[in-house]
């Protein structure tokens, strides 16, 4: 959707959208989103809770993908991006970006107090002109909540002395093929001039912004997003235990049905999912549909499934142990590759920190292999990542996540692997989940 503005009209636009930008959370999210904005000539006040956060972005110890490593070592140190926790500082900013965390607790309800803190930090600290942009994922109606309403309380005019606007975050971490400046981005402001302000500054880091006529419908667009990816997913998982159990292999059948030029979309089985956005943003929206009374059985099923997922690929390691003769209880069990997906250190939501875990208490002697991930902590028990795999006995390998360089030949001379990612081609004799 485009919208008709005057050429002094965008003049300004352009004049706000190169203006200081604020950065509101400086995580996988807000850090990449900072260094795009110093590439493209803004200045940047980057704003995190965490003062080891800021020590580490400060001393270039973060996880980023290598080219904004490069950005980070060549612009952090030019003067112009200022790292605080104060956050009076939103008031030297013309655009604020909110780039918070937006999880879901032990109950699957969300977590909103990262985003509730950061909106109400940047409505005491908002200033005439400025325009607050919300981009954490969340439920429909967070912007007019946390921002619109009590922006009002304040006596400030919406679209007029202030401007307000959503737009999702589309970032993947790890992911070098799809990067911001690659990545369109969707936007709804409350009020014309809002939309055109957020768009204006949107587009100094994207290819195009396709505005909505609102932001409760650019909430709703991440929602839809994935929990497209997550019933596809569960979807996806379902199918190869149908093939499984007719003697049939799963990708490839996918990928030949990825030959038809329509109707269709690849999606792969695996361990489970993890991360920041699968396995919490569907909660977001069957939280908000259940307050509303409203039945979603194919949304609340999928995630369900899920759930299950990495208590099927336990159940799996059980069964092809007992084929072997052995027990649970007393096997060397190795699980190769322990964030949720290539070529990130993450650990947030992955499905093999519960196989790990639920390995353990069975009495497996378990143990993990990840390049990326020196030590973790499961229970009370601090782990290390095992140095060199191939020269150690076990009972069962359990590859979950493939990192990039990460050697498999040794798999070859295992006497059990399961392949929960389903795309290894070696060893012959490996199990899927």
């Amino acid at each position: 959707m485009s919208m008709p503005v005057s050429s002094h009209s965008s003049l300004r636009s352009e004049e706000h959208a190169a203006a200081p930008v604020a950065v509101v959370g400086l995580g996988y999210v807000g850090l990449p989103t900072a260094l795009a904005l110093l590439e493209a000539g803004n200045d940047v006040i980057g704003i995190d809770v965490s003062e080891g956060r800021l020590n580490a972005i400060r001393s270039g110890n973060v996880d980023l993908l290598p080219s904004d490593h490069e950005r980070l070592t060549r612009l952090r140190d030019t003067g112009r991006l200022t790292l605080t926790g104060d956050p009076a500082a939103l008031s030297g900013a013309r655009t604020v970006l909110i780039c918070v965390p937006t999880p879901v607790d032990q109950h699957l309800v969300p977590d909103l107090d990262a985003m509730a803190g950061a909106c109400a930090d940047a409505v005491r600290h908002a200033v005439p002109g400025q325009l607050l942009m919300l981009t954490s994922t969340t439920y429909v109606g967070t912007t007019r909540d946390l921002l619109v309403k009590p922006l009002i309380a304040r006596g400030l005019v919406i679209d007029s002395e202030v401007f307000v606007a959503f737009s999702p975050e589309r970032i993947d971490p790890g992911n070098a093929h799809h990067a911001q400046e690659s990545t369109p981005r969707v936007v709804g402001g409350v009020g014309p001039r809002s939309t055109e302000l957020a768009t204006a500054v949107l587009a100094r880091t994207a290819p195009s912004v396709h505005a909505l006529p609102s932001a409760e419908e650019a909430e709703m667009t991440k929602l839809w997003e994935n929990t497209f990816r997550a019933v596809n997913i569960a979807l996806a998982n379902e199918f190869a235990e149908n093939c499984r159990g007719l003697n049939l292999e799963p990708v490839r059948i996918i990928e030949a049905a990825a030959t038809k030029p329509y109707g269709f979309m690849p999606f792969y089985p695996g361990p489970g999912v993890g991360g920041h956005c699968i396995p919490c943003d569907p909660h977001y929206l069957l939280w908000q549909l259940r307050a509303r009374r409203i039945v979603s059985p194919l949304i609340d099923t999928a995630m369900a499934a899920i759930a299950s997922r990495p208590r099927k690929v336990v159940q799996r390691v059980r069964e092809l142990l007992g084929d072997a003769g052995h027990s649970v209880s007393g096997a060397r069990v190795l699980v190769l590759g322990m964030a949720y997906k290539p070529g990130v250190a993450d650990l947030r939501e992955s499905p093999a920190l519960e196989i790990l875990e639920e390995l353990t208490e069975a009495g497996a002697k378990t143990a993990f292999h990840d390049p990326l991930i020196p030590s973790l902590r499961i229970g009370e028990h601090t782990l290390t990542s095992t140095a060199a795999p191939e020269a150690e006995p076990w009972d069962l390998v359990l590859v979950h996540t493939v990192q990039p360089g990460m050697d498999l030949a040794w798999l070859e001379a295992q006497p059990l692997v399961l392949d929960a990612t389903y795309r290894l081609d070696a060893p012959a004799h490996k199990a899927v989940v």
